[in-house]
Order: structure tokens, then sequence, then C-alpha cells
């Protein structure tokens, strides 16, 4: 009986008198959730709708059409790109005979936690004029080409994206029941032939979350298109709102919410037939691929990957600290160490706001089992998959029109945090609930305790694991959040991605080294966290 089932059971049965309150405090928590969702994102409907009859003439610009198209390529590509690189990946450090395995999965996973803003900045300022690669190219006659532009986004987006499909294709190889691939092997069935008919069709979910998330993450992604000099929609959205088009900026953000939905409509698509695939009737684990003589140079895949992703941007850094010469001087732009403390007062606030919303949402949709709290858990999923620049917007109007009292201020910020990152928590304790044994609440009620203190003796100390994940996870991502917390910081309010998103507009990669060095350091905490999941 899985976990959902045993916490189901057990509310049906201890339940009782108390069910009506309950309910209706978890109708008043839906509905808040949904009016902190849809009102804000609604408002964008409204200032779009202050353009008129230029409504359809803006959509059909050239410029927006080829905007959107723009978009679209670049999440085509990035998602195309970022599966070739991470499904191969997987199957090496899950089913390859490649020496060191585990150090292989640390390092290739390890990018999830760059920025890729950062990756990008990194890239320009080494492949750029006058920077470092550049110069130790030239006395050879080689000229390195311009890194800027679509290919540029595209490769340092690949980058940074390909863990997610890593990761969850290695979750589904995981989870493989080895003896369906021994089964084909033994019908004479080859290596190639055994993992395109059997393994192949298995991972398919896994391949198609992991996509999901790079193709949101390559659309709603503001910083490393806007370092790559590539406009696409959301730096086109900026660009409208700092212009005061509010009414453009709306609408744009309408369709971009619109692709959006497309993204997500079309993976559930890929993903509905699914049934089985992550049944183990036998044996968990893929079954072991033996490389021969063909294990050490498999190892240069995931050499390659972490020497771009990780080892260049890390030097690139460690020059900035030392460099001198023109951009690289730290006397136009002062870093002080209050933007770190901003941020990690801003992620706190967020983290602590997210578990707080989410446990109840998490526990009740876990073991109840109905419409209402289903509904309650999913809502908050909206907000994840909408685009920061685009929740930026809706926030930034709806304050100025409905609550100016919280225009630009603290709150308004951390609010967007939460919107943007709670699931993150509500996933985290959701794992967490569903693997507390129903029996020992059940015990502890028939012992004459109520149901709060049941919890707070029995499902709480269970589940903190679980909640310490959730938060560390918002509070991590949300130091890294660059469009929200550029529209919606107090005016003077620094952080350390608006420090260095400073520094690059100036061109003094110097400055940014401290704070670059300090985000990655601090970001690298969510893999520890993501790696220690996996081994529990």
């Amino acid at each position: 009986m899985s976990g959902r089932e045993r916490g189901g059971r057990l509310f049906d049965r201890v339940s009782g008198d108390g069910d009506v309150a309950v309910d209706a405090g978890y109708a008043a928590l839906a509905t808040g959730l949904v009016a902190a969702l849809v009102l804000p994102l609604g408002w964008l409907v409204v200032d779009a709708t202050t353009l008129g009859s230029r409504v359809v003439e803006l959509t059909l610009d050239s410029r927006t059409l080829a905007v959107l198209g723009r978009s679209v390529a670049l999440v085509a590509v990035v998602t195309s790109a970022s599966t070739l690189v991470g499904v191969p990946l997987a199957v090496l450090t899950v089913q390859a005979s490649v020496p060191f395995r585990r150090f292989w999965t640390v390092l290739v996973a390890l990018p999830l936690a760059v920025p890729s803003y950062l990756g990008a900045f990194a890239a320009i300022s080494a492949f750029g004029p006058s920077g470092p690669i550049s110069d130790a190219l030239a006395p050879l006659g080689v000229t390195v080409p311009a890194v800027e532009g679509f290919l540029g986004a595209s490769v340092v987006l690949t980058l940074y994206t390909y863990p997610y499909v890593f990761l969850t294709t290695r979750a589904s190889l995981l989870s493989l029941d080895a003896s369906l691939v021994e089964a084909a092997r033994t019908l004479n069935c080859g290596r190639l032939e055994a993992f395109r008919r059997v393994t192949l069709p298995q991972i398919v979910p896994g391949v198609a979350a992991g996509a999901l998330l790079v193709a949101l993450y390559a659309l709603a992604d503001f910083g490393t298109p806007n370092f790559m000099n590539l406009e696409v929609f959301t730096q086109f959205i900026y660009s409208r709102h700092t212009a005061h088009m509010q009414g453009y900026a709306a609408l744009l953000s309408v369709q971009l919410l619109a692709v959006t939905g497309v993204i997500l409509a079309a993976e559930s698509r890929l993903g509905a037939d699914d049934s089985g695939a992550y049944a183990s009737r036998g044996n968990r684990g893929a079954a072991e691929l033996d490389l021969g003589l063909w294990r050490y140079p498999a190892m240069a895949l995931p050499a390659l990957v972490a020497l771009l992703a990780l080892v260049l941007p890390t030097g690139i850094f460690a020059t900035w600290l030392f460099r001198g010469g023109p951009g690289y001087e730290f006397t136009q732009l002062s870093f002080s160490w209050s933007y770190g403390w901003n941020s990690v007062y801003v992620s706190l606030a967020a983290a602590a706001v997210s578990v707080l919303v989410a446990l109840p949402v998490a526990v009740r949709s876990t073991t109840a089992g109905s419409r209402l709290s289903s509904l309650t858990a999913r809502v908050p999923y909206v907000g994840y998959a909408t685009p920061g620049i685009v929740l930026a917007i809706a926030l930034v109007s709806f304050s100025l029109d409905v609550l100016p009292a919280f225009y630009k201020t603290v709150p308004l910020l951390v609010f967007a945090y939460v919107v943007r990152f709670m699931p993150q928590a509500i996933g985290s304790i959701q794992s967490s609930t569903m693997q507390v044994d129903g029996r020992l609440v059940e015990a502890a009620r028939t012992l004459g305790r109520s149901r709060t203190e049941a919890f707070r003796a029995v499902t709480l100390p269970l589940i903190a694991p679980g909640i310490v994940t959730g938060a560390a996870l918002v509070f991590l991502t949300s130091m890294k959040e660059l469009p929200a917390t550029l529209l919606l910081r107090p005016l003077g309010f620094d952080t350390l991605v608006t420090f260095i998103w400073r520094a690059e507009e100036a061109g003094l990669y110097g400055q940014a080294a401290v704070p670059a060095f300090v985000l990655v350091l601090v970001s690298g905490l969510s893999m520890a966290v993501l790696l220690a999941q996996e081994d529990n």
C-alpha cells in the first residue's frame, strides 16, 4: 500500500466531526491561493485591453512575430540539445561500466547550481575582445568567433539546463526493471535494439519531464539572452516595460503565457501514456552496459561538459579578481556585503512563508485525497510555470492600480518569490508525508491525542527532512531569481543578482567576481540537497 493510500485511509478512520471545519478552512485556503495567482495575472489582460484596436495590430506586428519565432526556435534548439546531452550522460552514469561513476554523476549534475546568466557573463568575458581565451589564441593566429547571439545563447542555456533531463532520465533508469532488458537480450536483441525497444519506451516519461523543465526555463530565462544580446520575449517585454509602454508589455506577457500553456499541453500529451513506465516487477536498476575498452574514451563526454560548464566559468571568475585593464578596475562600482545580506534576508523570508503555506496544503492533499485538497495543491504550480518577468510585470501593474502601498516593497518581492517557488516546498513535503506510516498516527489518536497533537507529536518530526529540503530549495532559487528582483525590489535595495546585472551593464567584470563566487557557492547547496535526497 502506498503512502498516499495509507494516509487517505487513516484520515477516513480518524477524522470525523472536524471534517466540516477542516474542509471549510481548505476551501478558504484554495480560494486565497487562486486569488493570489489569478488576480495579478488577470490584471495583465486588463492592461492589454487599454490598447483597444491596436491589440491585433501589435500582435501581428512583424517585430513581435520575429521575437516570437526567435523565442520558439531557442526553446526548440535548447530542449533538443539538452536531451541529446542529458540522456547519454544518464545512461553512462547508470548503466555503463565507466570508472568513477559516482564522481561523474555529481560533476555533471553541478551545472544546475550555476545560474545560466553567470555562465553567459563568463563566456562573454572569456571569448570577447581582450578576453583571456581570445588573447591566448591571438598569437597562434586563431580568431575566436563572436559568442553573442542565438548560437551563444543556445550553447550557454544547454550547458546549464541539460541537468534537468539528466536527473529525470537517471531517476527513470534507476527505477527500471532490469529483467526486462535481460529478457530482450536472451531473445537475440543487441544492445542498441534492446535499448530502443525496451529501455527507451520505459524512460520516455522521465525524459519528457526533464525536457519540459528545460523548455520552460529556456522560454522564461531573462538574464542569458539579455547578456548575449539576443532579443527574445523576456528581453522584449522588459524593454517595453522600461520604456513605459505598459499596455504593450502586458500584451506580450499574455502571449508568453499562451506559449507556456502550449508547451505544458504538448508535454502532457507526450507523457500521457506512461502506464507501467515506472513499475518495477523484479530487479530494480538498469542492466549493466559493458563498454569494454570504450569505457575510457566514454569519460570524455562528461569531462568536456564539466570543463565548459564548471571549470571555464570558475577560472573566469578568478581572472576577474586579479586581472587589470578596462572593465576590471574596482573604482567605478562598489560592492557591499549588504547586498549579500539583502539576498539572504528576502530569500529566507520567502522560504519561511512558502513552508508555512505549503505545509497544510501538502499534508492535506496527501492524506485526504479529495478534489478540493488536490486542487489546492495543484493551483500553486500555475505560478511556478509563469515566467518571472511576466509575474513581476503583473505584480507591478496590480500593486500600482490596486495596492499602491505595496509597490516596490520587500513584502511584494517576497510574495513574488513565494508564488514562483512554493511548489518546490509542496512537492518536497508531499514526498515526505507519503512515507509516513499511517498506523503511527492512528495509534496516537487511539491514545486520546487530538488531530493537532498527533500531527505535532508523530507526523511533524517524520516529515521534518522534507520541510527542510523544501525550504532550502525555495531559499536557493530565490537567491538566483533575476527579473522579479530587478522589477520589484525597493529603490536602493540591491542584492547579489542585481549587482551582477549592474556590473554586466557597465562592463565592469572585476566587480562581479565576488558576488558571482558567493552566488555559485550558495547555489551549490541546492545540488547537495538533491543528491542527498537521491541517497535516501
